[in-house]
């Protein structure tokens, strides 16, 4: 069987990390060690390697989400490829990946992987998840289905994988929903695949919104600091299925009445937002007031997602309908 062109970027985080052996620290070395790993998967597939950051994750901003895009899209024109595996730091992984499953759209395999454990780590799994990404970046299966995250033997989605554990190395799970598929010693499985995708053109990626999570006896202060400090958007981790304190419903409506949209998901990890109770805060009052309420997105990726979407500077309407998705 033919080889298939892989294009494997690199960004840095834990997989491209040492351990100090004195101090146990964990950081970015002068050379990326997946560099010399690579030529351990040429045996895979026809690799070609860009270096686009060296950066822990939490240095990640959606510029360098745009960057990522715009490197990809690029490298497609000079020579297209079967598909991109992209290396990354697990912190804000699941934020890129949903950012570039919203805003590229070319018909190849893109998989986004990344490691718990340091290159010299005992049991590091950073080169088994860059074997794993890169067998089902070449897998014709994975083709229109969206971005893909893949770890520790496991194939997510974009939009619904989420790190769930600080250190362990099966920390990205689908809450509700599961892999949808796996990687195996003799191939790539799919055994669900998502219903819909979508895409939008990114004019500006520079609009300021901001995530704040509710909890008991929470008031309208910092919402009124938010609105003070002109952010483009706020969403907000509401209690339950998109409930909030009394006393933010004044901030609520001030920054409705500045323009400020306003995205509500839940602070659960399980089930989604709905307009239910209707009492001074319950989801009802604040759905007739004009809150957004998005569709089973977790606080980080509906921020995202209002980033790309306030790029095209929409109204209110078409950011709810967009939510609705």
């Amino acid at each position: 069987m033919m080889k298939k062109d892989i294009l494997v970027i690199h960004t840095g985080g834990t997989i491209s990390m040492m351990e100090d052996e004195q101090t146990g620290a964990v950081s970015p070395g002068k050379e990326n060690p997946l560099s010399v790993q690579t030529s351990i998967v040429s045996s895979l597939a026809n690799l070609s390697v860009v270096e686009a950051f060296h950066l822990p994750s939490p240095h990640i901003t959606p510029l360098h989400m745009q960057q990522l895009k715009e490197i990809i899209e690029e490298k497609f024109q000079e020579k297209p490829f079967h598909g991109v595996v992209i290396t990354h730091g697990t912190d804000t992984l699941e934020e890129t990946a949903y950012f570039l499953d919203l805003t590229l759209s070319l018909p190849i395999s893109i998989v986004v992987t990344g490691a718990m454990r340091s290159s010299n780590e005992i049991g590091a799994d950073g080169l088994y998840n860059l074997i794993s990404s890169v067998r089902v970046a070449a897998d014709d299966k994975s083709m229109n289905k969206g971005v893909l995250v893949v770890l520790n033997d496991e194939i997510h989605s974009a939009k619904n994988v989420t790190k769930t554990h600080t250190s362990n190395v099966s920390t990205f799970q689908s809450p509700q929903y599961g892999p949808i598929g796996i990687v195996t010693k003799r191939g790539v499985l799919f055994h669900h695949q998502p219903t819909s995708n979508e895409h939008y053109e990114v004019c500006d990626i520079s609009k300021r919104v901001t995530l704040i999570k509710a909890y008991a006896g929470m008031d309208s202060g910092l919402l009124r600091a938010i609105k003070d400090l002109q952010y483009d958007g706020v969403v907000i981790e509401a209690l339950g299925q998109g409930n909030l304190p009394p006393e933010t419903v004044t901030g609520i409506e001030e920054l409705l009445e500045a323009n400020i949209p306003v995205v509500l998901v839940s602070r659960c990890f399980n089930g989604i937002v709905q307009d239910i109770y209707g009492y001074s805060g319950g989801g009802k009052q604040l759905k007739e007031k004009g809150v957004i309420f998005s569709n089973g997105l977790n606080g980080q990726k509906a921020r995202i997602k209002l980033v790309v979407a306030l790029s095209q500077i929409l109204d209110m309407k078409e950011l709810e309908a967009i939510f609705k998705n």
